[in-house]
This record gives C-alpha cells, structure tokens and sequence, in this order.
C-alpha cells in the first residue's frame, strides 16, 4: 500500500486478544466499558480507560456473532451459531445472567435494542422475534415468510421495526405488531439496512450491486447503482448539525453519499480509495463528519469529513474484522481476525478535526 502523510489524532491505549476472530463490539451507553466477542464463542467486557478484563463467556465451540447493549446500559445481548440469546444485567459493576433463550435450530446473527425501550429484537430464521426485558417474556414474533431475516433495525424513536429478507423490505409499527406491515420491494436480497439519525431516511445495501434510499411517506426510493459487488455494509452521519451523509461498501470500495438540495438531482458519490482487501466495518463518528473504515489490510482509516484521508490506524496482522466509535466519539475500538482487540483514544490535536 503507498504511503499517504496523516497526523496523530488518536494513539493506542490498550491492546488485548481473543483466542479467535473478533465478531463484534458494543460500547455502554456511558462509554465506561465495551464488550467483545468471538468465533470462539467468547464474550468479555473490558473497562474503557484500562481495558481490564471480564469474561462473561469461555470460549464454547459456537461462534457468537452479534452484540447489543441496552440504551440505559442495564443489558447486554448476545447471539450466535448455537441458537441461544444470553442476556446479562450490568448492575452494581457485576453482570449477571438473566436468561438464555435457546433456538436450537436458528444461528443469531443479528439483534438490537429498542433505543426507547428495554426491547430487543432478533433474526430467528423467516421470524423475527421481540423480548421485552421488563416481564422477560416475548411480546411478538413477526413472520417474514418469504425468505430468511437478513438485517434488522429499530427506527430512532422507538416506534416500528424494519426487517429485510429477500426481494422485500418490512415495517412493523411496535403499537400494532398484528397488523400487516409496510412492504417495500427491494429486486434482490437486503445486505444491510439503516435508518437516517433523524429517521428520515431508510437505506438497504443490496445483493443485486444496489443502494435503495427511501423518505418518509415516498413509496419510491432513489436507486443507486454501479458497485463492483453487493453492498454489504452501511453506516449513516451521525452529527445533528450536517446534512446526512450515507457510508456503503462493496467489495474493497467505500462510497459516501451526499443529498443534493434538489430533490429531482438525488444522490452524489464519493468513492475512497486507499483500501486493497475487504472493507469489513465502516462507521461515522458521534457528533461529526469523521468516518472510520476498517479491511482484510490490516488498516483502519480515518476519512476527516467523509472524504480526505486523515489517519490510519494498524495493529491487526491479519486485517480487522469490525469496529466502533465511542458513543461521545473521543475514542474508537476495533477487532481483528487474529483476535486483537485494540482501543485508540482521540488525541489534543484530534478533538474537532471531523
């Protein structure tokens, strides 16, 4: 990879490892700790500002593929290749395990919380299902029918739940699971799907090497084409302040998209090129422009306002597998396929600079 001249705005402050590749991340509402797991089956919580260690899970033969903390910091959920959901409660600085839901026949690769409500939602073949953490029982199990659940997500407030399958996108109003939802047709098989900060926009990251962006209240979405591959990864602006950017990635490429002001114009592209193996998470930093993409390269680059390379970050051998900013932005903690697990905090210089 050619050289490229970049500033220190963040320095390693911790460095630890798994004993396999590194699935997922999720950081406590607060930022004072975030939780790892692996295809080991590990699940570990480290403190934010030592990266002292918890083990909430041994290494157990499964693979444990997604990760998600509650918005008041209370749970924590896992999911994976066995087919069991384990929540914990983090209470008093201990966790303890408060159920384990087994589906022996399913492997749990997506969940996430409500961000209004101690709601969890999660893949379950054709169905998804929601747990209400407050009676710890489930309140609604939603059939896709058509195909397996491929992504999952909560609307900012809280109010419905978007699931996507093959050739369909589906809304859920949470008031009224019964009823029908909101169809969307998509052409192909949904990679991805993420509403806007301000939940203005859908987006789906598709197999047919296409970006569907839908407003609200427009049944039809602008289509964005031309990728190399599917789009398999998507990641909204996060700042209150900046019109919405939109991060996809295929393949090795990161395209950013910016919203004309002209409704009738759409979207315009910015391609990132610097990476030379598979882009494997992107996300933009809380509270600005600043977007981070980590790949099979073993680099984590940091793009200052979506598009100028500003800093990359290394440490993973043998490339990094996923990442997540903060939820204050000052520092960024990512994994790699070697079972790093690395944190970077944002420097004096750096503070801003997004």
């Amino acid at each position: 990879m050619p050289s490229t001249k970049t500033r220190t705005f963040f320095e390693r402050t911790w460095y630890k490892t798994l004993s396999d590749y590194v699935t997922a991340i999720a950081w406590s509402p607060d930022g004072t700790w975030l939780a790892a797991s692996s295809a080991a089956g590990e699940v570990v919580q480290y403190d934010a500002k030592t990266g002292e260690t918890t083990v909430l899970q041994q290494v157990q033969g499964a693979s444990v593929d997604a990760l998600a903390i509650s918005a008041d910091g209370t749970f924590l959920a896992a999911g994976g290749q066995s087919g069991t959901v384990w929540i914990w409660r983090w209470e008093d600085s201990t966790f303890t395990l408060v159920t384990a839901l087994e589906h022996p026949r399913a492997w749990i690769d997506r969940l996430q919380w409500n961000p209004r409500h101690p709601e969890l939602a999660f893949s379950l073949g054709r169905y998804a299902q929601v747990w209400d953490a407050t009676t710890q029982s489930v309140i609604t199990t939603l059939n896709f029918e058509t195909s397996s659940v491929l992504d999952l997500a909560w609307h900012p407030q809280g109010d419905r739940l978007a699931v996507a399958g093959n050739q369909t996108l589906k809304t859920w109003q949470r008031q009224t699971w019964d009823d029908d939802p909101t169809e969307q047709e998509l052409g192909g098989a949904s990679e991805a799907i993420a509403w806007s900060l301000d939940g203005t926009y859908l987006a789906s990251g598709n197999n047919d090497r296409s970006v569907l962006v839908w407003t609200n209240d427009n049944p039809y979405p602008w289509r964005m084409q031309g990728f190399p591959g599917k789009v398999r990864q998507l990641a909204w602006s996060r700042s209150k302040t900046a019109a919405s950017l939109l991060a996809s990635v295929s393949g090795e490429d990161v395209v950013i998209w910016a919203k004309d002001p002209d409704a009738s114009v759409g979207w315009h592209p910015q391609v990132l090129e610097k990476h030379q193996g598979m882009v494997r998470a992107i996300a933009f930093q809380p509270q600005s422009l600043l977007l981070a993409s980590a790949a099979d390269d073993g680099c984590l680059c940091l793009w200052r306002k979506g598009g100028r390379l500003t800093q990359i970050l290394q440490g993973a051998a043998g490339g990094f597998s996923c990442l997540a900013w903060h939820p204050q932005g000052g520092a960024i903690c990512a994994g790699g396929s070697q079972g790093e697990v690395l944190l970077w905090t944002e420097t004096a210089q750096g503070k801003g600079f997004g």
